[in-house]
């Protein structure tokens, strides 16, 4: 502490041991390690694309939910699940910083990085709403004030982690009241704002949500679900309906996982993932066919649980392999493991923009990042308020003031850089996104290593 240098666990000692030695690593058994890594990859997706997604649009649909909402909520949470994992293995298990260093270690991904994904991997342009993106931004730039301002004492009490869950609260309350809220913030600035008034003249052309009153007219931002299904796809899916009523005439000759697709390259993966989608079928109802479709909740917690072990292992994998290519502590925290624990958001927020729910795919980008604060505040107020009440928890709280700004300054630009782009999610905005990314990613490295600034980290026991 008197040269200001703060040791840091290593990343490996959250989790097991490898299946090698070191030595074997290096001789050639690192080889596996990337193996099992693409097929983590292959795996989160093959669980977004047919179970995640499909029961997150039936549960839209049921709820009557706005593409934008069902993102920030029930899509956040579910692709979210291995962050809330990984803070109540920081509280409980390992009783280190973890969960904090995870989650506001990436946050600057889940806002660029997925951005740039979903703008370049996307060949379809989304257009995107002035009001879901400013509500989500807003909410989670006072989601990292406040958990900012409680751990910069490195002290957490059981009032500050409950007003955590509080801001989320009055977050889910103003979904619950998001039309109103829209409808009252358009009488008023529509005049003065042109998004608005841009957002009015293209949904104009756009069918209103099953369930909707008509007379909320021009308020409706969402494409309707008869032509937006997240789950379509244009050749295997495309006799699907998703909207409310179409659910009820989804045949159940639906094709099934098993079937053999077209095209030689999907053939190919189709085989090599075989395994997984045999143990996937076993284990998850597909709420796509008829049979199954009133288990879509069921579906929904399976396949965020699979997420969630699939997440573990492809983190896992990438922190050995990372340690046996000698990459210093600090740049894969950063960069590997950062992308790595932000897989699902990646894979679920990419597919539904390829689709054109541009307003679904920013919702679950920011509000992901909106419910990671959420993650910390209910291991600490759970062991502040019923397990450890004789005092609060100690945190390592170093690097506060660089991490803030990065925060704020990549939500500021997200919001920004939307807004000077026409409101919509294209090529030039993930190339854009993507740049500062890793400008962001490189003075970060720089400052972890103690180049710029006065903080170096080193690992423990190095």
């Amino acid at each position: 502490s008197e040269n200001r240098t703060h040791c840091i666990p290593s990343s490996s000692s959250e989790f097991p041991e490898g299946f090698f030695t070191p030595q074997e690593r290096k001789d050639g058994g690192i080889v596996i390690y990337f193996i099992i890594i693409l097929y983590m990859f292959l795996a989160v997706s093959i669980v977004c694309d047919d179970y995640f997604l499909p029961s997150l649009e039936i549960i839209s649909e049921c709820l009557g939910l706005s593409q934008d909402v069902a993102g920030a909520t029930f899509m956040a949470a579910g692709s979210s699940a291995p962050e809330l994992v990984t803070a109540f293995l920081g509280v409980f298990v390992t009783k280190g910083d973890i969960g904090i260093s995870t989650i506001l270690g990436s946050a600057v991904y889940n806002l660029l990085g997925i951005s740039a994904a979903c703008g370049l991997f996307s060949s379809v342009v989304s257009r995107l709403s002035c009001w879901p993106l400013f509500r989500d931004c807003l909410a989670y730039t006072i989601s990292v004030a406040a958990v900012l301002a409680m751990i910069s004492d490195n002290r957490i009490y059981w009032y500050e982690s409950a007003s955590l869950l509080l801001i989320y609260g009055c977050y889910i309350l103003v979904l619950c009241f998001d039309i109103k809220i829209n409808q009252y913030l358009f009488t008023k600035f529509s005049p003065c704002c042109t998004c608005f008034t841009k957002a009015v003249e293209e949904n104009a052309e756009q069918q209103p949500l099953v369930g909707w009153k008509e007379e909320s007219g021009p308020l409706i931002r969402q494409q309707s679900r008869t032509d937006s299904g997240i789950f379509q796809d244009e050749l295997e899916y495309s006799q699907l309906s998703t909207s409310l009523h179409g659910l009820d005439e989804i045949s159940e000759d639906h094709p099934s996982v098993f079937t053999m697709p077209e095209a030689d390259m999907k053939r190919i993966l189709w085989v090599l993932s075989l395994p997984v989608i045999t143990l996937l079928y076993l284990t998850i109802p597909d709420c796509r066919r008829q049979f199954w479709r009133n288990w879509f909740m069921v579906t929904f917690l399976i396949s965020a649980a699979w997420i969630s072990a699939m997440t573990y292992v492809l983190v896992w994998m990438i922190t050995i392999a990372g340690e046996t290519l000698g990459i210093p502590e600090s740049v894969m925290g950063l960069t590997l493991l950062a992308a790595g624990t932000s897989v699902p958001d990646t894979v679920a927020s990419v597919l539904v923009a390829r689709k054109g729910n541009g307003d679904m795919a920013m919702s679950n980008i920011v509000g992901s990042n909106v419910f990671d604060m959420l993650c910390l505040g209910i291991p600490w107020f759970i062991k502040t308020a019923f397990i450890n009440t004789s005092g609060p928890i100690e945190v390592n709280s170093s690097g506060l003031t660089y991490t803030a700004i990065s925060l704020v300054c990549s939500v500021v630009f997200i919001f920004l850089a939307v807004h000077l782009n026409g409101w919509k999610i294209d090529r030039k905005l993930g190339a854009i996104c993507l740049v500062l990314y890793l400008v962001f990613t490189l003075l970060s490295i720089l400052y972890e290593l103690g180049i710029i600034g006065n903080n170096p980290t080193r690992v423990c026991g190095n």
